[in-house]
């Protein structure tokens, strides 16, 4: 297809966006490590495994380990896993899946060349120009879905851009949930905080999906990252999580938080092989509750600040450990995800640089999965509606730039070159104007205008524009179709999980 086929007609007053796509890498990704390196990084983690251990603080999760093989906890709880159990329960894990959506046109593809780009998920508080920083709503995050539906770039939410803090704990993943499943129909991320909010994911995509357990298990639907308390070490609620959803053949997404200088040693060699084993650790633990489970190998390895104990994000050390630990994961033959992230506590261009940086070492490494990729501030406290535009707009960038250079007889223009003499110019020739709608790629933020324009329309930073069109796409807004019956059968699983969780409280 050459690279007119993938644009839209522009049309007076809308926002220029990309249509929908799959995106996928056609370059060959950088390696920052030589085969050798990538080998001592793996068994100094099996060997790190087997002589040290990993601590499961579930025991349910300690005992299965056991009964499958591993040698049993020692005394401060640690259970060693040799090498070769370990090596032997990873190789049943695929390279690659697919993730349904409630739309199967936005049904995603994971490893190999794929890259899936996902919305920010977990923070504690939303932002905007309009209203600050503040503790989110239901309605603050109804608006973020909405907003996240409109844009073609992401293709999957983040399993709860922030916390809505006007509901009650014990009950809000099910109405995160239900927006999930009606206010969008692409792929989103489940929060897999302990047994029962798993449960509840399960039952509700099955709902929506219009399929059983038993149905669901065929072919995977959810996503949950599952987080490691790093150093060596997996707490009650994720194991949990990871029983639930390897067990009904759903994605685990395995990621350490290693932060080296304060979770992990102070060296970047010595960081990979710490997040590596870690990994590893809690992958057997899936291949033992089902033989076949899909996995991804997660990264978020960065330094802290040596002076504050800050952790510093978009750093060149950042970018080195994401690109070493996709060639790790694909020794492994295991999917990656990464992230875009930046610690700027605002949309300003340290956002932007710490970003750039962030996402150009995770497309350069074949990342599959970019966790984060749109509306990350301050260190993943905040999500922000302009940085949702700002980080949309360097995603549809990123795809442009991956899309195929076309070279063949039309594209080469030799006829259009000799129309034009020496001196002259191309934009009145019948070549441009037949092109001119559709030749390059047009930004969703960014501004072309000259000074005298730019001032004369306010003198609008990326900022300023990028809050006028989350508005504007939040206005245009539609609802996804979903089936009434689907819908109320959502709500009636809600309605009675809320009374039982009522009734424990």
């Amino acid at each position: 297809m050459s690279r007119r086929g993938t644009r839209q007609r522009r049309v007076a007053g809308t926002i220029k966006q990309l249509p929908w796509q799959k995106v996928r890498n056609p370059w060959a990704p950088v390696e920052v490590l030589c085969e050798d390196s990538v080998e001592t990084i793996l068994n100094a983690a099996l060997d790190i495994l087997q002589e040290q251990g990993f601590r499961f603080l579930h025991d349910e999760s300690r005992h299965l380990l056991e009964r499958a093989g591993a040698k049993a906890a020692n005394d401060d709880g640690m259970t060693r896993l040799d090498r070769d159990f370990v090596l032997e329960n990873i190789e049943s894990a695929p390279s690659s899946f697919q993730l349904l959506a409630r739309n199967p046109e936005h049904s995603l593809d994971v490893g190999g060349n794929n890259i899936i780009f996902s919305s920010i998920g977990g923070p504690a508080f939303v932002s905007d120009m309009d209203n600050g920083r503040r503790t989110g709503t239901y309605d603050d995050l109804c608006d973020y879905f909405r907003v996240i539906q409109s844009l073609n770039i992401i293709h999957q939410e983040g399993g709860g851009c922030f916390e809505p803090m006007d509901l009650p704990p014990e009950s809000r993943h099910l109405d995160l949930y239900f927006a999930q499943l009606t206010l969008l129909d692409k792929n989103a991320q489940a929060y897999a905080l302990g047994r029962e909010r798993t449960i509840d994911c399960l039952e509700m995509t099955g709902i929506a999906l219009g399929k059983d357990r038993e149905e669901l298990t065929k072919q995977p639907a959810i996503l949950a990252i599952i987080n490691t308390n790093s150093p060596m070490q997996l707490d009650v609620p994720m194991s949990e999580a990871v029983l639930e959803l390897s067990a009904a053949n759903q994605v685990c997404c395995i990621t350490p938080f290693t932060l080296a200088g304060s979770m992990s040693p102070a060296t970047l060699a010595g960081t990979l092989a710490q997040q590596t084993a870690e990994v590893l650790a809690v992958v057997t633990l899936t291949q033992i509750v089902r033989t076949g489970a899909p996995v991804m190998y997660g990264a978020f390895a960065s330094n802290v600040d040596m002076q504050s104990g800050a952790p510093a994000l978009g750093t060149p050390e950042y970018a080195k450990m994401a690109l070493a630990s996709a060639q790790i994961s694909r020794r492994l033959r295991l999917p990656f995800r990464s992230s875009n992230t930046t610690t700027s506590n605002t949309v300003d261009v340290q956002a932007a640089y710490e970003g750039g940086m962030s996402l150009w070492s995770a497309i350069l490494g074949h990342t599959n999965l970019v966790n984060h990729a749109a509306g990350w501030l301050e260190g993943g406290l905040t999500a922000s509606f302009e940085k949702l535009i700002m980080d949309a707009e360097m995603l549809q960038m990123m795809a442009a730039t991956l899309q195929q250079l076309v070279v063949n007889t039309e594209e080469l223009a030799l006829e259009a070159i000799a129309a034009v003499p020496p001196g002259g110019h191309h934009f009145g020739t019948a070549h441009t104007l037949e092109r001119y709608e559709t030749a390059f790629y047009s930004p969703i933020l960014s501004s072309r205008q000259n000074f005298e324009a730019w001032q004369e329309d306010g003198c609008k930073d990326a900022t300023e524009r990028a809050n006028i069109i989350w508005k504007q796409l939040l206005s245009e807004y539609e609802k996804p179709f979903i089936e009434p019956s689907v819908e109320e059968a959502l709500r009636s699983y809600i309605d009675k999980r809320k009374t039982t969780i009522d009734k424990i409280m």
